[in-house]
Order: structure tokens, then sequence, then C-alpha cells
């Protein structure tokens, strides 16, 4: 489906990209009203497209990959805002266990993989072993090998079976990593979201490129390529990113018609009295 823009959005700049438009801080990033306008256009469009796989059995798997701070989770929770998540639903897993770690290296992934009917997002996936593992040393060069030579294999097998594989990477400069870690540092509440890995991953910022422009060479395949989005403005990644996503189907509007809401039936019933109940305090 070709995605349209909204009205207005030659006048602030949506539909060039125009960095001098007024929809453009002097910084050359995206404003919030201008964000806001198209996101909320957006988000509606990913609901029809729901629909769309839902009824047409659809089984899609979308990997975000890059650096800490890149935006991966800020375009995944716009993604899923508005959707279900019984049908677009996140994986994002955790360190392996030990007992996982004795396993076939895609085999805990496997699991996780759309049914019929279902959007999977992957926040970070089989990648790891491609780039946090081998820049941290937590892999052995065999495996890293091992993991370049068969991964294409195995996207292919997926595709081959079904599965829409769309493949992301978020990009941000080593300038622009820096700013936001300082800002989370520097706010209380946003300093979980600064760990250990991410100090780790900032000061070998270089050998992540390696990690992935390696990554790249051996995994960017004709069935399953990368699709780079550059995020040093997260708001405009975020939009490019979903109209990216949008424009990868053939979608049409296929949502339910409104319902008519049931009128109550009547029953011989009496309920126990209200001050049985214990309530919350009730302080607004």
């Amino acid at each position: 489906m070709t995605v349209q823009p909204p009205e207005g959005a030659d006048d602030i700049g949506l539909i060039e990209g125009d960095s001098t438009s007024s929809a453009y801080t002097k910084a050359g990033k995206l404003k919030a009203a201008a964000y806001d306008v198209e996101m909320e256009r957006l988000q509606e469009q990913l609901v029809l497209l729901q629909y769309w796989i839902q009824t047409q059995g659809l089984k899609v798997l979308v990997i975000f990959e890059g650096r800490g701070s890149a935006g991966k989770g800020g375009v995944i929770k716009r993604i899923t805002e508005r959707t279900s998540p019984r049908t677009v639903r996140v994986v994002a897993l955790p360190k392996p266990s030990e007992r996982q770690r004795t396993q076939w290296y895609f085999q805990r992934y496997v699991e996780h993989l759309p049914a019929a009917g279902e959007m999977v997002l992957f926040d970070r996936s089989w990648y790891n072993r491609s780039n946090v593992e081998w820049v941290m040393d937590y892999c052995s060069p065999e495996e890293h090998q091992e993991f370049l030579r068969s991964c294409p294999e195995f996207e292919r097998m997926l595709v081959r079976s079904g599965i829409k594989v769309i493949k992301y990477w978020f990009s941000v400069s080593f300038e622009e990593q820096r700013k936001r870690f300082e800002e989370r540092n520097a706010e209380p509440l946003k300093r979980w979201k600064l760990s250990d890995m991410d100090l780790a991953e900032h000061e070998l910022y270089v050998k992540y490129s390696m990690a992935k422009d390696t990554t790249f060479q051996y995994t960017d395949i004709k069935q399953a390529p990368w699709f780079v989005v550059p995020s040093d403005d997260k708001r405009a990644a975020r939009l490019n990113c979903i109209n990216h996503l949008l424009g990868e189907f053939d979608y049409v509007d296929v949502a339910p018609d409104v319902v008519e809401l049931p009128v109550m039936k009547e029953m011989a019933y009496v309920r126990p009295p209200m001050h049985e109940q214990t309530f919350v305090p009730r302080l607004f």
C-alpha cells in the first residue's frame, strides 16, 4: 500500500524533508508538532496493517538492531502503542541461561517466531552473536565465524517457510550517543537505562563499527536485506522506519465494521453491600 502524506504535509516539510522549513529546528531536527501529526497518522495505518496481517494469516518478523541508545526501543514502543499485543508482540530476551548456552545457538529464538496472523518485533535478536558478543569477547572466534556462515542460511530457511523477515539497523553517531548517555546519567529516573554494557560499547565504538560492517558483509542477503535507519534525529528516525515498514506490505483497509452494543440482560440478582468491599484510598 502506498503511504499517503498527511494533509498539509508539504506545508510542514515532511514530504521533501526540507530542514529549512518550519517543521525543523535550527539544528535541523524535526519539531515535536510536525512529528506528532505524522506519528498519529502512521499509528492509524499500523492498526490497519495489523488487521491485514490477521485476516491474511501473514507471519511477519521484524528485527531491530543497532548500538545502545540508537532508538530501537523508541520505535518499537510507537509501533505497539495502539496495536494489539495479541497480534503485534515484542520479544526482548535476557541473557541465555546455562542450559541455553549449550543449545544450538538459534534454538531459543525459534520458539518466539511468529505464527499465522502475527507480527513479532525482536528488540535485539540472534545478531547479538556477531555484534555485542563479538565486541565484548563473549563468544569465541570459531563461534563468531560459524554464526556468520549459518545465519544467512537460517534466514533463507525462515523466508522459504513463509515468514517475512524485515531487518532494521539503527545507526547513531558517537557524538549523539554520548549526548544521550550524558542525558541519562544526569537524570536519576533515566539512569537505569545506562548499563555497564552501554558504557563498554561506547568505549569500543570503533570495534562496534567493525562488527556491524562484518555482519552486513555476510548477512545483507537478497531474501532478508538490512535497512539502515540514521537515528541522530530520533523523531525523524521513528517516522522513517514506520513509513518504510508500512511500505513493505500491499495492504488494504479490512478493519471490522462498527458493532451494535448489546442491551444488558436483566437477571434476578442482589449484589452484596458495597461496604463489605475494601477500596483503595481516594486521594483524587
